[in-house]
């Protein structure tokens, strides 16, 4: 269960290979952790600290046609995608000296790249799965049928995976969840607004169009996706809400297989556990038991027809952007021009430098590492990690609101904290996946089955704690609290996020401030409920935890007051851990980088003082504009503010900020009654 922020992208003045066109990365401009450009000192800090420091960046970059949103992270993620094309352009070359690592990454990107090959093929790549579709008699022939397209990436009807055991995080187990839904969330289905209506019409519109291009006459392929549209809104509306989701109490739900099978008696697992591969399988943890029990219904009164067609719609939905054209394009009018405003498609070849890390991202991430990340980033990140931590020690010995008991225990989870920098210590293995160059669908789907085996595989067995969940070329970060765990790839922890050309104060602000969010969100409303262990147990006296929720809550009530697009406002429920870590991350690196730069005679650098950078710093990783569709969709599914209130939020309630801009309590960015947790 990973606890993530948003999406930090790669800088690539340090990056040394070359583009497929040519163009060294090195050469590409450089820009610092603090970059005055990007600001816009005619607005005042203390009226709007995100405008003034980002003002300038926003009106020099428009969102280019083939983004949903551009921002500093998704500018120099495209840069670090190049610096992947030309890996993979270099690996594509058949040549006696490749390693297996590259002899898999090249020819999957050859085969992906070959648009030719992949148009005559057509739907041909689907016709076995539409055969078996086909074969189905009965709802008790689900079983097998699900498990085969499942293991091949289908989303039909719930999903089924491993986890950690909420009671042994030793231990790993079988998970079986809510799934089956071809909309982003289950709002969709359920919400009355004219705009939702509208998305629903336009989604039925867009299934027809799929059995369209499946070879269905336009009626058939009307009142077929009337029939899938009617058994996902069942699904959908016995399903938790996402804010629901985060108590992860609401998840935990043991199960003995001779009980799985009575709560959906018209359901085969033992037929369905036999064929996903899984043998001892004694017990499993149901996440949603009421959205079984819909399933269960649904076994019941929907025909072998209505399933076949639920099940062909999800196979060509999944299928669908490695097919030919007709395909890809259908798909993305609807998920990409539609849902989030992007007018124009992403070239081939992006796209497939995106797949090869989805799919071969440890033998990608093997070559990325070689060129970008040495070993002295590693040891900073390290060190400013610990200086963090540090500062968290000393602020929980400080709590007023904490008893001595839960003080205990938090120091001993921060103690237990594991910090992951850069790559795993071991690579993954992908010897046993058959990657062809003339077969790019196929290529696909043998590595979904082979992630999705390797998945269930860890079933039974002891956690391996060196597993990581993000690639090292991934632009992001996260905590896990079941790992008790924080990652940085090494795609993070380059200019200007990490910038070694600067000094501290903007470094801390920005990277700094990421090392403290992920550190809180050990503490924050989800991440808390877990131990030292990363066993789901309560740890806290009543009246700690009480206190810590009144202190939660104001900032839950802070930010449910933004507006994210037309009247709709942030749901700050759902935002909650991810604010509270922002609010408390910021301040964290502020006083590791105090304690980092003390004794030191620092001045002033482009008129800005020290604590000036350091907030600056912190706000232009955020710098960015959005399309009004995604900021309706991410209003919905995303829990993470939009940037903005990510900046002024958190500035708004340190008096550390309010001093260094010299800001009157009642100004925007100066709350009369700040929020504050650690």
């Amino acid at each position: 269960m990973l606890l993530r922020i948003a999406s930090l992208a790669l800088g690539a003045s340090v990056l040394l290979a070359q583009t497929p066109g040519g163009q060294p990365l090195s050469t590409l401009p450089y820009t610092p952790s603090l970059d005055v450009p990007s600001m816009d000192r005619a607005i005042d800090p203390c009226m709007d600290f995100y405008k003034y420091s980002c003002g300038g960046w926003i009106r020099n970059n428009p969102i280019p046609a083939d983004q949903p949103r551009w921002d500093v992270y998704g500018k120099l993620a495209e840069e670090n995608t190049r610096f992947l094309w030309g890996i993979l352009e270099e690996a594509s070359k058949p040549a006696p000296g490749r390693t297996p690592a590259q002899q898999k990454i090249g020819d999957y990107f050859a085969a992906c790249m070959d648009e030719k090959a992949v148009e005559e093929q057509g739907a041909k790549p689907m016709e076995a799965d539409l055969k078996r579709i086909a074969s189905l008699r009965t709802a008790r022939d689900l079983g097998p049928l699900l498990a085969k397209l499942q293991l091949t990436g289908v989303n039909a009807l719930f999903g089924i995976g491993s986890n950690q055991d909420f009671d042994d995080s030793n231990r790993v187990m079988t998970f079986v969840g809510a799934g089956g839904l071809g909309l982003p969330d289950r709002d969709y289905y359920t919400k009355a607004d004219a705009k939702s209506v509208e998305t629903r019409q336009k989604y039925v519109e867009h299934v027809q169009k799929m059995f369209e291009l499946l070879g269905d006459a336009p009626a058939a392929a009307k009142l077929q996706a009337q029939t899938v549209m009617s058994i996902e809104t069942a699904l959908a509306k016995a399903s938790l809400t996402r804010v629901e989701q985060r108590d992860p109490y609401n998840l935990k739900h043991r199960y003995a297989r001779t009980k799985l099978q009575a709560l959906t008696p018209s359901f085969e697992w033992d037929k369905y556990i036999a064929d996903s591969g899984l043998w001892k399988v004694e017990d499993v943890n149901v996440s949603e038991p009421k959205f079984l029990a819909e399933v269960q219904t649904l076994l019941r009164t929907q025909t072998p027809a209505h399933w076949k067609t639920y099940l062909r719609w999800h196979l060509a939905h999944a299928r669908a952007p490695f097919l030919s054209p007709r395909f890809v394009e259908a798909n993305f009018d609807f998920y990409s021009k539609y849902l989030r405003g992007v007018p124009q498609m992403q070239p081939r070849w992006k796209r497939c430098v995106h797949l090869a890390d989805q799919h071969l991202g440890e033998a990608l991430g093997q070559a990325f590492v070689a060129k970008t990340f040495g070993p002295d980033v590693k040891r900073r990140t390290l060190d400013m990690t610990k200086q963090v931590e540090a500062a968290m020690e000393s602020e929980v010995k400080q709590l007023p609101w904490m008893s001595p008991e839960t003080k205990a225990r938090a120091l001993a989870k921060l103690h237990a904290i594991v910090n992951k920098i850069g790559y795993p210590d071991k690579w993954r293995d992908y010897g046993a996946l058959d990657i062809s160059r003339d077969d790019f669908a196929g290529n696909v789907v043998r590595a979904i089955e082979f992630e999705s085996k390797r998945d269930l595989a860890k079933i039974g067995k002891p956690v391996d704690r060196g597993e990581w969940g993000m690639t090292p070329p991934t632009v992001n970060a996260y905590y896990n609290a079941q790992m008790n765990e924080i990652n940085f790839p090494a795609g993070v922890l380059q200019p200007p996020l990490f910038d070694f050309k600067m000094d501290d104060a903007p470094n801390y602000g920005n990277t700094g401030a990421t090392i403290g969010h992920e550190l809180t969100h050990g503490f924050d409303d989800e991440g808390r409920q877990f131990d030292a262990q990363g066993n789901l147990k309560d740890w806290w006296t009543k009246k700690d935890a009480a206190e810590f929720e009144e202190r939660a809550r104001c900032v839950s009530n802070q930010y449910g007051q933004y507006t994210v697009i037309d009247d709709i406002k942030i749901n700050s429920k759902l935002t909650l851990g991810e604010d509270v870590a922002d609010l408390g991350g910021t301040l964290l690196a502020y006083i590791a980088w105090k304690e980092a730069d003390k004794g030191q005679d620092l001045q002033p650098v482009d008129g800005f003082t020290p604590d000036q950078r350091y907030f600056i710093g912190m706000a232009q990783w955020a710098c960015g504009s959005d399309r009004p569709e995604i900021r309706r969709l991410q209003a919905i599914t995303d829990p993470h503010s939009p940037p903005e209130y990510r900046i002024n939020g958190v500035v708004s309630n340190m008096p550390e900020f309010a001093r260094a801009f010299a800001c009157k309590v009642g100004q925007p960015m100066a709350r009369e009654n700040a929020c504050k947790i650690w």
